[in-house]
C-alpha cells in the first residue's frame, strides 16, 4: 500500500470570517475520507518559511466552524519580494528546503489575490500547490464568489439598517464608509441591500457636484434623510478618508447636515455566516478531492454554482472588478440610486 499523502495548510493576508471553516473542511476531509496527515503553519507564509507549523488532528479541528478569524494566524509576508531587513535569507529556498523536509505532498494556501500570487510562484519553484480564495472584498478572479464576503455584506447591511433611524429623526445625510480598496463589491451589495440612495465605488467615477444635486434634489422632494454608502478606495483628494471628504463636500455645498461613520475592521472580525461557513467547507472538502486526483497548481473556484479549478497563472495579478453595466448596478439605477456619474 501507498503512503498517505501529507498535506500543509497556511492563511495569508487579513482575516476574514470563514478561515476556520475552510481549515476544518481541509483537515477533516482530509483525515476522515482519504486518511492523509494534515500539519497547519503558523502565521501563512511566515511559518512555512521558519518551519513552524503545527498537526492538526480532528480534535485540533473540532469547534472552530462559527469561529472568526483563523487558528493558525496570519500574516502578510510576502517570500518573493526581496526587502532589506532579509539579508542573506532566500526565502523561496527555504520554503522548498521545508516542504521537502516535512515530507509534504500538497501545499494548500488559503488568502485573497497576494496569497494566490505567492501560491502560483511557489508551484514554479516545481511543488505542488493548491490555492483557496478568500476575501471579504469578492475581487479574487476567477470565481464566482469569495468567503468572507457574505459575512463582511450582512455586517454592512445591519449598520446601514441601523442608520436610517438617527438619519430620519434628524434630517441628515448619513455617510457610511465601506472596506474596499479597488473593488465596490461590498458597498454595492450592501448599499443595495440596506436602501442605500447614492452608492459610490471605485470602477464608477463619481462627481461631487452630482451627489450634492441629488441630496438637495432628495430634500426639495421632502424626502427627510439620504443614506450615502461609499467605498474606502473612491477617489479622494489627499488627507481626505472616502467617508471624510464626501460629508464635508455636503456640508460644504448643500443646507444639509451630514454625519459619517466608518466601518472599518468590524467587517473582517466575528462569526460567519451560514452561507460563507457552507462556501468555505465546499472549498477545503473539494482541494483535498483534487489532491487525491493529483492535480495541482490551481486554484479552487465556485462558477454557476459550481465548485471547479482553474490554473493559478491565470488568477495571478488580475482583479474581478464591478462594471457599469453589472446587472445589479443597472437595476439600482432603475430603481433611482445614484452613483455620482448623473451630472
Amino acid at each position: 500500500m501507498s503512503k498517505p499523502k501529507r498535506i500543509g495548510i497556511l492563511t495569508a493576508g487579513g482575516d476574514c470570517p470563514g478561515l476556520n471553516a475552510a481549515i476544518r473542511g481541509v483537515g477533516k476531509t482530509a483525515i476522515s475520507e482519504y486518511g492523509m496527515e494534515v500539519i497547519g503553519f503558523v502565521s501563512g507564509y511566515t511559518g512555512l518559511i521558519h518551519k513552524e507549523f503545527v498537526e492538526l488532528n480532528e480534535d485540533k479541528l473540532s469547534g472552530i466552524l462559527t469561529m472568526g478569524g483563523t487558528i493558525l494566524g496570519t500574516s502578510r509576508e510576502k517570500p518573493f519580494k526581496i526587502s532589506q531587513t532579509d539579508g542573506n535569507i532566500n526565502k523561496p529556498e527555504l520554503i522548498k528546503q521545508n516542504y521537502h523536509d516535512l515530507g509534504l505532498d500538497c501545499l494548500v494556501c488559503i488568502g485573497g489575490n497576494g496569497t494566490m500570487k505567492t501560491a502560483a510562484k511557489i508551484g514554479e519553484l516545481g511543488l505542488n500547490v493548491i490555492g483557496i480564495p478568500k476575501t471579504i472584498d469578492n475581487d479574487v478572479w476567477g470565481t464566482d464568489v469569495t468567503f468572507g464576503f457574505d459575512s463582511a455584506v450582512s455586517i454592512a447591511t445591519d449598520a446601514i439598517d441601523r442608520l436610517h433611524t438617527t438619519a430620519n429623526s434628524h434630517q441628515r445625510a448619513m455617510v457610511i464608509e465601506v472596506m474596499g480598496h479597488d473593488a465596490g463589491w461590498i458597498a454595492l451589495y450592501s448599499g443595495m441591500a440596506g436602501g442605500g440612495d447614492i452608492i459610490l465605488i471605485p470602477e464608477i467615477e463619481y462627481n461631487v457636484r452630482s451627489v450634492c444635486k441629488t441630496i438637495e434634489e432628495r430634500f426639495q422632494e421632502k424626502k427627510a434623510y439620504t443614506i450615502v454608502v461609499v467605498a474606502e478606495g473612491i477617489k479622494v483628494p489627499e488627507g481626505y478618508t472616502a467617508a471624510g471628504y464626501i460629508s464635508h463636500c455636503i456640508a460644504t455645498y448643500t443646507q444639509v447636515e451630514a454625519r459619517e461613520t466608518r466601518l472599518g475592521y468590524i467587517q473582517r472580525g466575528g462569526s460567519p455566516t451560514a452561507s460563507d461557513r457552507i462556501l468555505a467547507t465546499r472549498y477545503g472538502a473539494f482541494a483535498v478531492e483534487t489532491i487525491a486526483k493529483n492535480e495541482f497548481g490551481v486554484m479552487i473556484a465556485l462558477q454557476n454554482n459550481s465548485v471547479t479549478t482553474i490554473p493559478l497563472n491565470e488568477v495571478e495579478g488580475k482583479l474581478k472588478l464591478l462594471t457599469n453595466d453589472h446587472h445589479l448596478v443597472v437595476k439600482c439605477r432603475n430603481m433611482g440610486v445614484s452613483f455620482g456619474d448623473d451630472y
